[in-house]
């Protein structure tokens, strides 16, 4: 029974711990103590759960013993300060906070508030990218590190100081307004758009998807968008979100092992998430903008949903889409993306001659999709010997089981073929 139990809360807490984060720490004005009611919520669930069984509803189970504990902080909070305040003065001004009001506010407005909070400008950009990791998709302190290919104290050192920055600064907890919400939308869109990509791809453990982090990002483009309806890039970037995520099911086979993009079955898509996707592009291009790198995004994504087969993606329109997004967003990253789409418009030699200065990179030293997309076009050039040697190294640097068994297995047949 206990361990049923201990299975079901580490699930939730995946889920459940960003909400209850956010609306705690709206609620106290405080991550740290956010942060620490939010566990002591959990631990609270283990022991009543491993007694009583889980109840039929967790999470509001979960937010209501939040929000008591959350009161009874506040209060016993206030009633030190009054202490205080009787020993300073014949006559204290008793403060009253209206305790309901914080808490029927908008969840939705939480969530975006504690992902604006954690872009603050005073972060750095890593720390602010951290913290998102950490508090709105609930990731472990040693996922966060595999997610950057960092060492692990070295994250929770970025966590530590950023928490203290924004408490020493008194930063509130709430949607900035202006030029001060202007100043902030870049990062704001980085990270939402990286906690979607650990949902995409999971940098670690055996899933090869979490479509909760998905989910979760998309709920944060949608608000994005909300506040900001005539930005292109909120609306690339949820355009670029919900084309993606139209491929989830597809990804994924019926051992859990990933599917490549070209092998899957399209009628798995969800066409739901494909004509939204389309409908944002065209919203895009009703404001006649220059296109920014979501945008573009967005529309290399939206290349692959119009195409019914594989035979039909034009290749060729990518690898000019991703010209563009190279001189918009200059990056090894980018670049290796670009010599995929080269690759097949153009023949697997023309995407190896742009592989080749990448591989003396630092920044991508340990990427294992580096050797990956020079295994898949080596392969695609028969130069097999070569191509399971780079897979081979590709498993070696992957941290998520699923990508390393992938690649083991695209090795494998690499070996059979040079054997022949």
């Amino acid at each position: 029974m206990s361990a049923a139990v201990d299975a079901t809360i580490a699930t939730l807490w995946r889920v459940e711990s960003p909400r209850l984060i956010a609306r705690l720490g709206r609620l106290v004005g405080d991550l740290d103590t956010a942060e620490e009611l939010a566990q002591d919520t959990f631990a609270a669930a283990i022991e009543k759960w491993r007694a009583d069984g889980i109840p039929d509803n967790p999470a509001a189970w979960l937010t209501t013993t939040s929000r008591y504990l959350a009161i009874d902080r506040i209060r016993r909070r206030d009633t030190g300060r009054d202490k205080l305040r009787t020993v300073a003065a014949t006559t204290p001004e008793v403060t009253e906070i209206d305790v309901d009001s914080l808490i029927d506010g908008d969840l939705a407005d939480d969530l975006l508030g504690l992902v604006f909070m954690s872009c603050h400008p005073l972060l750095a950009p890593d720390a602010r990218s951290a913290l998102v990791l950490k508090l709105v998709c609930g990731l472990t302190t040693t996922e966060v590190a595999n997610a950057f290919l960092t060492p692990e104290s070295t994250v929770a050192q970025r966590i530590v100081r950023a928490k203290r920055t924004l408490a020493a600064a008194n930063v509130r907890f709430e949607l900035p307004d202006g030029a001060d919400r202007v100043k902030r939308l870049d990062a704001v869109r980085e990270v939402v758009y990286l906690l979607f990509n650990e949902g995409y791809a999971a940098s670690s453990g055996d899933a090869w998807v979490r479509t909760d982090l998905c989910d979760e990002a998309m709920r944060l483009g949608r608000m994005l968008v909300e506040l900001t309806p005539r930005d292109p890039e909120s609306l690339g970037l949820l355009a670029l979100m919900e084309i993606q995520a139209s491929r989830l099911a597809a990804r994924v086979g019926p051992d859990g092992g990933q599917v490549l993009l070209m092998d899957q079955d399209r009628s798995r898509w969800d066409r739901l998430l494909i004509r939204r996707g389309l409908d944002l592009i065209g919203r895009i291009d009703a404001l006649r903008g220059t296109a920014g790198p979501y945008a573009l995004q967005a529309a290399i994504a939206a290349c692959h949903a119009r195409a019914a087969t594989p035979d039909d993606t034009d290749w060729a329109r990518i690898a000019a889409l991703y010209d563009g997004l190279v001189q918009v967003v200059p990056s090894p990253v980018v670049e290796l993306n670009r010599a995929v789409a080269v690759g097949r418009a153009f023949g697997p030699e023309a995407g190896l001659e742009i592989v080749g200065p990448l591989r003396s990179l630092p920044a991508l030293a340990n990427y294992h999709l580096l050797p990956a997309v020079a295994g898949d076009l080596e392969c695609a050039a028969g130069r097999h010997a070569e191509a399971r040697d780079d897979f081979l190294r590709a498993a070696s640097l992957a941290g998520n089981d699923r990508d390393r068994a992938t690649m083991q297995g695209r090795a494998a047949e690499c070996a059979v073929h040079s054997a022949s």
